[in-house]
């Protein structure tokens, strides 16, 4: 049995935290909510701590699973952070989607310390993250994601080592910048083709049925059809990671013109209302401005 700790009992976090509890780790947990916290400790045994030093103070490895970069900074390097707790040769594994900059800078600070710091993204959503099949993009030193690799196995099912510190998060803002920019396709595609009289659930069968394929359209098309927009990853934070691309790419002069443009829809969404909401609600944006509703005609 493991010491470990968990910091973030979010949509993706607590499910997380809860599998490691699962798989016979001690672990010590810390949130902002509190309520998550006592609830996790009563639902699987977890060991409630008031701070993130007290989760580190009790842990060999620390994951955080934060919302954005200010809020793992605070919670790694700030007062009462981990790195105020942490034990020389203890790692943490930050699984947030942050800035890669942030990562390098992390690591360095908590290697003075002796500390280890392994950024690992992960994605898969709130099904991924409750089924234990997430998928982790690792960045830091080798020995560290050898060490660590054992402990991310019963959160996901496929672990990916995409080199040093940073190239976890590279590998995963690519695959949200495709993700993103798949999923306003599919927006404007679909209105258009429902205002031309296509069926909607018509038109999906030749999408996945052409080189038009996609998993995240079959997946995501039957909860627009529905009106299910109950998250599993939010606008908010897709927004998010849009932003944090483009800031990558405008740091590395690699022009993104598509990703801005969907950057845009999706603050629109926001301003709109619908930022807690699941991000394929963005489509109800062209939705409204074409003035068509993309449902199958048996529900009309």
């Amino acid at each position: 049995m493991a010491q470990l700790g968990f910091l973030g009992l979010g949509i993706m976090g607590y499910p997380m935290a809860r599998n490691l509890l699962k798989a016979g780790h001690s672990v010590a947990i810390w949130s902002h909510t509190r309520a998550k916290v006592d609830q996790l400790a009563k639902e699987a045994g977890g060991r409630a701590c008031a701070t993130p030093m007290e989760v580190a103070e009790h842990s060999d490895v620390v994951f955080l699973c934060v919302g954005d970069t200010a809020m793992s900074e605070k919670v790694t390097l700030g007062a009462l952070g981990l790195i105020q707790g942490a034990k020389p040769g203890s790692v943490i594994v930050d699984c947030s989607t942050v800035a890669p900059e942030y990562a390098r800078r992390a690591a360095q600070a908590l290697a003075a310390k002796q500390i280890g710091f392994i950024d690992a993204p992960c994605t898969g959503s709130r099904p991924g993250a409750e089924g234990g099949t997430l998928t982790f993009m690792v960045g830091g030193e080798a020995a560290i994601y050898e060490k660590v690799k054992p402990f991310l196995e019963p959160m996901g099912k496929q672990i990916y080592y995409c080199g040093g510190t940073g190239l976890g998060l590279h590998a995963k803002l690519t695959q949200n910048l495709i993700l993103s920019n798949i999923l306003q396709a599919f927006n404007e595609g679909m209105v258009l083709s429902t205002k031309a009289g296509v069926d909607p659930e018509l038109m999906l069968d030749i999408l996945n049925n052409s080189a038009a394929k996609s998993g995240l359209i079959a997946y995501k098309a039957p909860f627009v059809f529905r009106r299910e927009f109950s998250p599993n990853f939010s606008v908010r934070w897709m927004h998010k990671d849009i932003g944090l691309v483009l800031e990558t790419g405008d740091q590395m002069s690699v022009p993104l013109p598509l990703t801005a443009v969907t950057q845009q829809q999706f603050r629109t969404a926001m301003a709109k209302g619908f930022a807690d909401d699941d991000f394929c609600s963005t489509i109800q944006i062209l939705e409204e401005i074409a003035g068509v509703e993309v449902v199958p005609s048996k529900k009309l």
